[in-house]
């Protein structure tokens, strides 16, 4: 403000030096009346000033301190009320290979005419795919994979799950239900287990079949892909059902096959409450 009012002297003290300066010109007003005009400029002037100083000291100049800060509350961005800003998290892996596709039929049945009319890969590969949609909708990374997939070399991911069946021919009436094995060469013992009984339970109580046991094989244990991905992946392999005495189950119910496989691969994750699977006797 002081600025101000000094270049409004200095232009008032150029203006008296120019109308002090003596030019030729033609008879002008008389005296008196420059005079009087030379005499009010500097009261009109100083007026002014007084008038914009005293609005500036007045108690409203505090409305030019609320106007800075509005503007910076306006420029300012400002998070919505009850806005919970947070990172995502990274997505959990999960590997699901669907048994023998890609590679071979896998067990195959026929029909009282010797007519192929179902083929254990296609059994497999439509509750892999159900599995891997169910857990993709909940906001998982699932990768589907063939029996001798690629990707399996050094595959990296929270759990493996490979999805088969079992035999079409009948065998007795007790080759029914399924079965769950994981890796001999498993290094973390407890999460395998928790993995396998995690399954087991999961899958019996919603499909209602029998625990097989007593069935379980060396090859089951020893599948090939658990030698070939990560030896930090947990893994399990799963016999949903026999292809012939659960074969209604399996191909008409096969959401609800997919449900427990689900469930079990959930329950697992979510680190749920479940007894632990005891250990199969192995068959010879």
């Amino acid at each position: 403000m002081i600025q101000v009012f000094a270049e409004f002297i200095t232009g008032y003290e150029k203006m008296e030096s120019i109308n002090q300066t003596p030019t030729p010109k033609p008879e002008s007003k008389p005296a008196s009346k420059r005079r009087a005009v030379n005499a009010f400029l500097p009261t009109l002037g100083i007026a002014i000033l007084l008038a914009t100083l005293f609005t500036a000291w007045t108690p409203n100049s505090l409305f030019a301190n609320n106007l800075q800060e509005q503007l910076r509350l306006i420029l300012t961005p400002q998070a919505a009320p009850n806005t919970v800003i947070s990172t995502p998290l990274p997505q959990l892996r999960i590997g699901i290979v669907a048994g023998h596709n890609g590679n071979d039929s896998g067990a195959v049945c026929t029909d009282e005419n010797g007519n192929v009319d179902l083929k254990e890969a296609d059994v497999n590969l439509e509750i892999a795919e159900l599995v891997q949609k169910s857990l993709v909708a909940q906001g998982f990374q699932v990768d589907l994979l063939n029996e001798f997939d690629t990707r399996l070399s050094g595959y990296r991911a929270v759990a493996l799950i490979s999805i088969h069946n079992d035999s079409c021919e009948y065998v007795n009436d007790e080759a029914t239900g399924f079965k769950v094995a994981s890796s001999l060469e498993t290094r973390d013992v407890n999460r395998a287990q928790r993995l396998t009984a995690c399954l087991v339970d999961r899958y019996q109580r919603a499909t209602r079949l029998t625990f097989h046991a007593g069935s379980i094989t060396g090859d089951m244990r020893e599948y090939h892909a658990f030698s070939e991905i990560d030896p930090n992946t947990i893994t399990a392999i799963i016999e949903t059902g026999f292809l012939y005495l659960d074969r209604e189950i399996l191909t008409n119910e096969t959401e609800l096959v997919a449900s427990g496989v689900t469930q079990g691969i959930l329950c697992f994750i979510n680190n749920e409450s479940v007894q632990p699977t005891p250990y199969p006797t192995l068959a010879p």
